[in-house]
C-alpha cells in the first residue's frame, strides 16, 4: 500500500524550534482548534497536556514523530490544502511552548494539486481522536 499523502510539513526554522522545544519538554503534540486570535494558529504543548477531543482530525506527524492535530471543523475548511508550520518573530498565546522565546508558530498553506486531491480522497479517512478511545 502506497504511502499516506503528507498534508502537514515544517521549516527549517520550525524544526529547529520544535527539536530545541523537544529537548526541553520531551515529547509534544500540535493542535489546531480554528478558534479565534491565537486559536486559528497551531499550539505546541508537551504531548498529554492538550486533551484531543474525538472529532479532532489527525493530519500526520511532523519532527521527531510529533504528531498535529486539528478540530474537526477547521478541517472541514482546510482538507483541501497542505500545511506548512513555520515560525516567526513575535508574541503568540502564552498557552504554547513557544510563547517564552519570543516568537509563535504560523501556518502556511497551499491548495492541494488535482493529483494530490485524488489520492486524498483514494485514502481512508484521517484517524481522529475517537480513534485514541475505539
Amino acid at each position: 500500500m502506497a504511502a499516506r499523502l503528507e498534508r502537514v510539513g515544517m521549516t527549517a526554522a520550525a524544526a529547529d524550534l520544535t527539536h530545541e522545544l523537544m529537548e526541553r519538554h520531551g515529547p509534544l503534540m500540535f493542535h489546531q482548534s480554528g478558534g479565534c486570535c491565537d486559536g486559528s494558529a497551531p499550539m505546541c504543548y508537551p504531548r498529554g497536556e492538550f486533551r484531543v477531543g474525538a472529532a479532532d482530525v489527525l493530519l500526520g506527524e511532523v519532527v521527531g514523530g510529533t504528531p498535529f492535530w486539528m478540530s474537526a471543523d477547521q478541517y472541514a475548511y482546510w482538507r483541501h490544502t497542505h500545511l506548512t508550520v513555520d515560525v516567526v518573530p513575535g508574541r503568540g498565546s502564552g498557552f504554547s511552548l513557544e510563547a517564552p522565546e519570543g516568537v509563535r508558530f504560523l501556518i502556511r498553506s497551499r491548495v492541494l494539486t488535482d493529483e494530490e486531491w485524488g489520492r486524498v480522497l483514494a485514502e481512508p479517512p484521517l484517524p481522529t481522536g475517537a480513534d485514541l478511545t475505539g
